[in-house]
Order: structure tokens, then sequence, then C-alpha cells
């Protein structure tokens, strides 16, 4: 975990009021970790071996397969929603029907933190296990814009050695249109 992001989901979590949900929590490290901030968190994966992994690790945590794009709960049932690197492998056309899946979940005021590559344009990259995109953040914003969000904080940054990073703090409007 990067000091960075460490940071910024941090300062994230102590603004969060409800249960968070984790979307595409992997081996669940950041659902454990706002978990310890107090939360009540858990996390959603689709890939079956992350979920089993992460629900060892964390048996204390509530851990589950699903697509974000088809999310196994109620409307409005999170007061927050981290969304880090969960979509950097999803095809451009397919993050809309994400995005408006993470404003089904959360509650009207409730907010996502997105983390994701940051670029000049969205184009795919290769990255360890399949294909990645990046995305300007201007473009990011837009797109949770059109899902119902209002853009409350971006971040950008790059690391010596590494991609550059993004990430966007949104809230959902009362309304969604």
């Amino acid at each position: 975990m990067a000091a960075d992001d460490r940071r910024v989901i941090a300062e994230w979590a102590d603004t969060v009021r409800g249960p968070v949900l984790d979307a595409g929590s992997g081996p669940g490290h950041w659902t454990a970790f706002l978990g310890d901030r107090g939360l009540e968190a858990e996390g959603v994966d689709l890939v079956p071996g992350f979920v089993d992994g992460a629900a060892a690790r964390f048996p204390h945590l509530r851990f589950q397969v699903a697509d974000l794009a088809a999310l196994p709960f109620d409307d409005s049932s999170f007061g927050g929603l981290l969304s880090w690197y969960s979509v950097i492998h999803t095809e451009p056309e397919r993050v809309p029907v994400i995005m408006g899946e993470f404003a089904r979940v959360l509650r009207p005021g409730g907010t996502l933190l997105l983390g994701f590559f940051d670029g000049a344009q969205v184009e795919p990259f290769d990255h360890v296990v399949t294909t990645a995109w990046f995305w300007p953040v201007d473009a990011m914003a837009e797109e949770l814009a059109r899902a119902g969000f209002d853009v409350v904080q971006t971040y950008a940054r790059t690391d010596p050695g590494s991609r550059p990073h993004g990430a966007i703090c949104a809230r959902r409007m009362e309304v969604l249109g």
C-alpha cells in the first residue's frame, strides 16, 4: 500500500457515514483497512479466488463474488463505496454501466472514491493480467457526472518509475436522473 494511497483513502474514509463497500476488493487489504478505521466494510470481487483468499485472511469481514455491473445489493445500501483500481480492466464502453451501479447502491449524499491510471486520453495498455485502460481525470469525472455524481475532489500523481495515478472523490446526487 503506497503511503499516498493510504492517506487519500483514510481521509475519504473519515468522512463516510454508514456501511462501505469495497467494490473490486481483490485480496481484501483495503476492506480490512476500512474496517480497521471503524467502518462497517464489506468487499466484492468478480474473481472467486480473490474472494476466498480475502475471506481466509480477514474472517471478521464479509466478502462475496459479484460483478460490478450488477451488484447484489438494494438501492441506497451504502454510505461509501471504494473502487480502488477496480475498473482499470473495464472496456470504456462498459464503464458507464458500472458507474450507474455505484450510484444506485450509494445512499443520496454517499461518496465514492475511485482510483485509476491517469493518462492523456482513454487508451489501452498492457498490464500484468490483461489489458488495462488509462483515463484522463476530466474524462472519468464526466462519466461520474453522467451517472449522477458531483465531483468533490480530484487527485493526480506520478510516482517515480510507475504509471500516473488518478483518483476522484464524488458524492451521489440526492436525485438520480
